[in-house]
């Protein structure tokens, strides 16, 4: 069986290690990168880390306005399928790149593989909610990391085939959790273990919004301890146009980490001040309360544990949920994300596509 797998962004990188190994003890795989992400920090350096082969296409869309991007990312997935007639093409996540993949598919009848489907946060104003949509419904397998996400999909009458495999990230975080902690970023940067927050900030919500960004910067810069935030390049351009990119207090602004890096940072962190969805659960993974400085969430099962809080970007809030942070009685329930195989779940399924099983 042939299968295009498209990526293009850190998460996505991160969520195909795992699956990549599984689907090519049986399957071939032909590795389309879009380019979303293109600094050698939020790309070269995850495939070298996680050992995913190189890219067998690059498409290099790099930066420039989101509709002529996702314009270019379409004709150049579709140009893939023309030349490779895959049986099936696999996208992860919520991305450009997922939705390029997803249409350029659906457009030359290539069956889609959505994993992480089924997630909404119910606001529309993301595009992250629009992708994750429209990729949803032109799907022939969605792959889902919990019941939650499955119900939503029966309640949207999808007209794919729905599983709930667990979460690839989880894999993913399990892989290199031992390593990360080994590195010690925390000496590395002068700080104590339990000594600091773990942040990071990248959503378009806040980086574009100057009042949002600031009222979160200044809340972080001036908590009870350090916080140690790796910035997408973005974001430092974002702090710069704001006149916030050499803070006064205890905010740390450092360069991208390598992702087992990145995990270990967040587990020697007292918590994790963040807007990124795939932080919140691996902050859940690895035992570390959150903070979600957005005003909704996918996961929406973190913060009915009890290790996650909503703040948004209200100064107000965020302190008190930062006063709050603690970890609550109850363990994370790794098993409802998977339990670590959920890689090979999906590898199994997408394997039913050239058959037609799950069309």
């Amino acid at each position: 069986m042939r299968i295009v797998t498209v990526v293009g962004a850190r998460p996505q990188f991160v969520k195909a290690a795992p699956v990549s190994r599984e689907i090519r003890k049986s399957h071939e795989e032909i590795l389309v990168h879009t380019g979303q992400h293109y600094d050698e920090a939020m790309s070269e350096v995850f495939f070298r880390e996680l050992r995913i082969p190189p890219p067998d296409v690059n498409l290099r869309a790099g930066s420039g306005a989101p509709g002529p991007r996702l314009a270019s990312m379409i004709r150049g997935i579709a140009d893939v399928l023309a030349a490779r007639r895959p049986d099936a093409l696999l996208v992860y996540g919520d991305t450009d790149s997922t939705l390029a993949g997803a249409l350029a598919a659906s457009e030359a009848g290539v069956p889609v593989a959505h994993v992480e489907a089924g997630l909404r946060s119910h606001n529309l104003r993301m595009p992250e909610e629009v992708n994750r949509i429209a990729a949803d419904h032109v799907s022939a397998l969605l792959l889902c990391p919990t019941p939650g996400a499955a119900q939503t999909l029966a309640d949207e009458k999808v007209r794919g085939r729905v599983e709930v495999v667990g979460d690839v990230m989880l894999d993913a975080c399990l892989s290199v959790a031992e390593a990360g902690r080994a590195a010690d970023v925390p000496s590395r940067l002068g700080l104590a273990r339990g000594g600091y927050y773990a942040s990071t900030l990248h959503r378009q919500e806040n980086t574009d919004d100057p009042s949002r960004l600031l009222a979160i910067v200044s809340t972080l810069d001036a908590l009870d301890l350090p916080v140690v935030l790796p910035c997408h390049p973005r974001t430092r351009g974002a702090l710069a146009k704001v006149g916030f990119d050499r803070p006064r207090g205890g905010l740390r602004l450092v360069d991208p980490l390598p992702y087992s890096e990145m995990m270990g940072l967040v587990a020697d962190a007292r918590g994790l001040l963040t807007d990124s969805g795939g932080l919140q659960k691996e902050a859940y993974f690895l035992g570390v309360p959150c903070v979600t400085l957005r005003d909704e969430t996918e996961w929406t099962e973190t913060v009915a544990s009890g290790w996650n809080r909503l703040a948004g970007a209200d100064a107000s809030r965020i302190r008190e949920a930062v006063r709050l942070l603690r970890a609550p009685g109850a363990k994370p329930d790794l098993a409802f994300y998977g339990d670590g195989r959920a890689s090979a779940r999906v590898a199994a399924l997408v394997s039913t596509l050239a058959s037609g099983i799950a069309a």
